[in-house]
């Protein structure tokens, strides 16, 4: 493989995933340091409130990006750092841990890109409504002014939402996900609130920054399992929920069609099909978080009569079960530009769980995330070369960390973290990794 000169390599975290110590220097809790206390919703009973131990080892964790050669590293601010109540007053502490973040990572020449929202929405906006509230686009674009205010002048990438179907979906229909809701009333609301919170963090953004901001959503190619009438409309259907929910009002100017007849009565009526006006440039970029890719069924009684048909046993998957079809992430990236236009475009994560061996020899040799790595970087190369505007890539994860609601059993990490004892290890992948950005390619 040869990537371009100015192909940009990086890695990616969450703060709730690896940060621990929520509520340290007068930070309010999260909704997923309220969903972790209650019994049943973490596998093990385990929490974010350790993790990886990020929030005071962060310097260290440079110095092993910089031994990585990582030229970008993704991270996100916990809202309820910065505003404990989630709006009024700001919590100067919470702001000054990220400056010293922000500095650490310049002065190791790694450019930072900040997510403004993963998933973490404090608790006190949760009890006053949380994104079903019509206030919550306001809150966020208060929250999102007084980061572009106090880090533009050295953050030039800018990430507002990360995966808002998740958000919705996870949080508000399947209920796996913080906060925890099974309303499927909610999932509109969830989603067009997220959608004008993104829309007023970009206004805000065009007068107080000078840099590029953009989105970061989860897009999964949908299959149909075969070629009958049925299963394609059950692919065509879930496509709509799942990948066009967001892009097409934000940047066709209209939801799916499909999503009147998803929802039926479940879509309020006071929600129009159009979207928002459009009046001002909606992102500088697109990021793009990709997995995998779904083969989908007709099923009466599922959600949207779709049914993902899980991979048979003899299957590539991955530790959470998802196929391993590098392939369709290519197929992705030129659906994105057949239906949206030239936009730039990021992959801002990708990665795999597996079971990893054990350390031996005081390495982990992750055979399988090395291959996943790599399949999927050669996929990138082929869309580089027929035309997709990719212009850099973050694998997911910089750290082995707290997987939501499966605890710690699932681990995405290039560099492995022992819960216990915080002892960091650089994998395989790791080190191939390194190697893959020191030649722009393998």
């Amino acid at each position: 493989m040869s990537f371009p000169n100015h192909f940009i390599w990086g890695a990616a975290t969450s703060a709730y995933q690896i940060e621990g110590s929520p509520l340290a220097d007068g930070a309010g809790a999260s909704i997923w340091h309220h969903f972790c206390q209650t019994p049943g919703h973490i596998a093990n009973g385990e929490s974010g409130d350790i993790a990886c131990d990020h929030y005071r080892r962060y310097r260290k964790d440079i110095k092993l990006m910089q031994d990585l050669g990582l030229q970008m590293y993704r991270f996100s601010t916990a809202w309820g750092r910065i505003f404990p109540n989630g709006t009024g007053k700001r919590n100067q502490a919470g702001l000054d841990h990220y400056q010293r973040l922000v500095d650490a990572l310049l002065s190791a020449g790694i450019a930072p890109m900040l997510t403004l929202y993963h998933w973490d929405l404090p608790q006190a906006l949760q009890e006053r409504g949380g994104w079903c509230n019509p206030d919550s686009p306001k809150w966020f674009a208060d929250y999102a002014a007084t980061l572009f205010e106090t880090l533009d002048d050295r953050v030039a990438w800018w990430v507002t939402l990360n995966e808002p179907w998740v958000v919705a979906e996870g949080g508000h229909r399947v209920g796996e996900l913080a906060p925890g809701h099974q309303q499927l009333t909610e999932v509109p609301w969830v989603m067009h609130h997220q959608l004008l919170a993104h829309l007023h963090a970009v206004a805000a953004y065009r007068e107080l920054g000078k840099n590029r901001i953009g989105l970061a959503v989860n897009l999964e190619p949908q299959h149909a399992y075969t070629a009958t009438a049925a299963d394609q409309a059950a692919a065509q259907r879930r496509d709509a929920y799942l990948n066009r929910f967001f892009l097409d009002p934000l940047l066709l100017g209209h939801y799916p069609a499909e999503l009147a007849e998803i929802f039926g009565d479940a879509w309020p009526a006071a929600l129009p099909l159009a979207a928002p006006s459009r009046a001002v440039p909606r992102l500088d970029f697109l990021g793009i978080n990709y997995y995998a890719n779904a083969y989908v069924r007709h099923h009466p009684t599922h959600f949207a009569n779709a049914e993902v048909v899980p991979p048979a046993a003899n299957e590539p998957q991955t530790a959470m079960g998802w196929r391993i079809n590098p392939e369709a992430l290519g197929e992705l990236l030129h659906w994105v530009k057949r239906r949206y236009g030239d936009l730039p475009l990021i992959i801002t994560e990708n990665g795999s769980a597996f079971a990893d061996p054990p350390l031996q020899n005081d390495t982990i040799d992750d055979t399988q995330r090395q291959a996943y790595l790599i399949s999927h970087l050669q996929a990138l190369e082929e869309a580089i070369a027929a035309g997709i505007n990719l212009q850099g890539y973050l694998a997911w994860s910089l750290l082995d960390n707290f997987e939501w609601h499966h605890g710690y059993s699932k681990r995405f990490g290039l560099i492995a973290v022992d819960p216990q004892s915080q002892q960091r290890t650089l994998k395989e992948s790791a080190k191939r990794y390194r190697t893959i950005i020191a030649n722009r390619g393998v």
